[in-house]
């Protein structure tokens, strides 16, 4: 659909049965967070919120929340656009079959940028940062936060709307040392597209021009999300996605203003002027703590005739852009296989905090005369992954061979780490990246950004029968004895709390020699958790509790282990400590006050009778 503004959208949802109004005044300060996840998680609507506690501006939330939602918002504009993302990643796609892409050409034609100020409707009013919703997420959180931004600058080489860049960065609108209505926090990594931007205007000793794009139509937000192709503009996209081309114009002051947002925030970022950012619940399931950021000094906040505010939650997974993932994936398709040779399909686990863990299929040709019985080419594949965009943010990296099972699905979690724990040898297949960079969010490192990789690499034919229950006799020393099943050859373990990291290796390592005679090779992974029950219950919980809550270098050891020319491996099972760690970052708890708060919207009469 070509919606004009995001009024057009909640009313077309609305109609369609998409949508609900909550007529009832509700409090930004965890309560609207707390009324979206309760929707979210029953798969509910779209919600559109009327009466904000302190604000005169309605907000919506969770239009993206269902993969059938969004393609119902898309539905007329989407096969062409997987088309013309598909021409960027593989032009050889159009020589093949140029008819199939001739309607995708014009409609990437008809979507450039149109500069128009002439009637703009966010010219309509002008407001502060204070009358804005002021929606805080999690009880932990600095202040309230745009979490739905669309984030555009542009490069001090090449100003213009066509090398600009719009991207989803976090915004802290108060709190900390922040002087209210005249400055605001914004956080981002130095190597994405903003950050590129602030760097050369440091360089140069120039302030950087941000517009801070809120609401508008819903291909903009999606545009500032997505992993486009080098030389796809975010804003080509979004016209292209939305059916309508993306109207700008520069006000007075140089700062670009989107015509059709409901809200533009600009400022200037000065370089060297930074304020403590956070803490923020993030989408790892723990909050971001508090550290320097970029400081933006605001100058104006525009807005259209009857705005509304959008928003959103991140939380642990899944929540609402866990269904940006999918609607991601199903517009991008193999565009990252693509990239690399030989690799045939690549998953960022979702349930694991999306970046600490990717599943990985590879091709493996190095040797096609002879049988295969060790990782070669997927070690390559490997490698380019975790050099490959947000891909390298990863910690945990499992890869395995195509040949060995044609139908092995990324997707099933629980059977692709079976098909790589009874194929793995531990004495050569673990390949370790230490010292260097994760992501911005994880605590589990020894500093910001800093960390360690390891990729478990599996080929060939399977080397043993995986555990499916606990074996008979198997006596568990102390201290760590009190396990549960929680997938075939995977044993978690409670028992002790985690001490220091000097103490820790001497105890597990003990521990570890005395297994060396009483596991059999049915469990080759052994996971050392704080709540071995929680651990096991779900598949969820398992991955979550062990790839976020470990660093690969410091937190994985081995039963019979050795170090052989500088490689680390084990001859029996593999240990991972996933316990919590004093540096970790605290895990995301709900209010227990402010849910049973909004149980009322489930009564009989209100908003949310029937879907909660």
């Amino acid at each position: 659909m070509g919606y004009k503004s995001l009024a057009e959208c909640v009313a077309d949802l609305e109609r369609n049965g998409h949508l609900v109004r909550i007529k009832e005044e509700v409090d930004p300060y965890l309560e609207m967070a707390a009324i979206h996840m309760r929707v979210f998680d029953v798969e509910g609507p779209a919600l559109y919120f009327e009466n904000i506690k302190g604000s005169k501006f309605p907000a919506v939330s969770n239009l993206f929340g269902t993969l059938d939602r969004s393609k119902f918002m898309f539905r007329d504009t989407l096969d062409h656009v997987k088309k013309l993302v598909d021409v960027k990643m593989n032009p050889m796609s159009v020589l093949k079959k140029p008819f199939d892409y001739a309607g995708s050409s014009m409609v990437a034609l008809g979507a450039l940028p149109w500069k128009k100020k002439s009637g703009a409707p966010i010219l309509h009013g002008q407001t502060s940062i204070s009358a804005l919703p002021q929606i805080v997420n999690w009880p932990m959180d600095g202040g309230a936060f745009v979490t739905m931004p669309q984030v555009y600058s542009e490069d001090a080489d090449k100003p213009g709307i066509m090398q600009a860049n719009l991207g989803m960065y976090r915004i802290q609108l108060s709190g900390n040392e922040y002087l209210p209505d005249q400055e605001i926090g914004l956080h981002y990594q130095l190597h994405r597209g903003i950050g590129v931007h602030q760097t050369k205007a440091n360089a140069l000793g120039r302030p950087l021009k941000v517009s801070v794009f809120v609401g508008g139509p819903p291909s903009h937000p999606l545009s500032a999300v997505m992993p486009l192709p080098e030389g796809l503009s975010e804003m080509i996209f979004a016209g292209a996605l939305g059916n309508r081309r993306f109207r700008y114009f520069y006000d007075e002051e140089g700062f670009c203003i989107s015509s059709d947002a409901d809200f533009v925030i600009t400022g200037t970022v000065y370089p060297q002027e930074n304020k403590p950012e956070g803490p923020f619940g993030d989408h790892i399931g723990y909050y971001s703590l508090t550290h320097p950021f970029p400081l933006m000094k605001v100058h104006r906040v525009y807005h259209r005739k009857n705005p509304i505010w959008s928003f959103t939650v991140v939380g642990r997974p899944p929540q609402e852009d866990t269904s940006f993932g999918a609607l991601i994936h199903e517009i991008t398709g193999s565009a990252i296989p693509q990239q690399i040779s030989g690799l045939k399909a690549v998953h960022a686990v979702d349930p694991a905090g999306v970046h600490p863990l990717l599943f990985a299929i590879g091709s493996e040709r190095y040797t096609p005369y002879q049988e295969v019985d060790r990782p070669q080419e997927v070690l390559t594949i490997a490698n380019q992954i975790l050099g490959t965009n947000q891909l390298s943010l990863a910690k945990y990296l499992f890869i395995a061979a195509q040949e060995d099972d044609p139908a092995l699905d990324i997707h099933d979690i629980p059977l692709f780490l079976s098909h790589m724990l009874a194929r793995i040898d531990f004495t050569r297949d673990l390949h370790f990246l230490t010292n260097t960079t994760i992501d911005t969010l994880d605590y589990t490192g020894d500093g910001l950004n800093a960390g360690s990789k390891v990729t478990f690499a599996a080929v060939g034919k399977k080397k043993r029968e995986l555990a499916t229950e606990i074996p008979a006799g198997l006596d568990l020393p102390r201290p760590f004895n009190q396990a549960k099943m929680a997938l075939p050859g995977v044993l978690v373990v409670d028992g002790a709390a985690f001490s220091s990291y000097e103490e820790e290796a001497k105890r597990i390592n003990t521990w570890a020699s005395e297994l060396k005679h009483r596991l059999s090779d049915s469990i080759p992974l052994i996971v050392l958790v704080d709540d071995a029950a929680f651990a096991a219950e779900t598949i969820n919980n398992f991955v979550w509790v062990t790839f976020t809550r470990s660093n690969p270098a410091y937190d994985i050891y081995g039963v019979d282990s050795f170090t052989q020319f500088k490689h680390w491996g084990c001859r029996s099972a593999l240990i991972i400590d996933a316990r919590s760690k004093p540096h970790h970052a605290p895990a995301l708890i709900k209010d227990a006050a402010v849910e049973k708060r909004i149980d009322r919207l489930a009564e009989k009469g209100h908003s949310l009778h029937g879907i909660i």
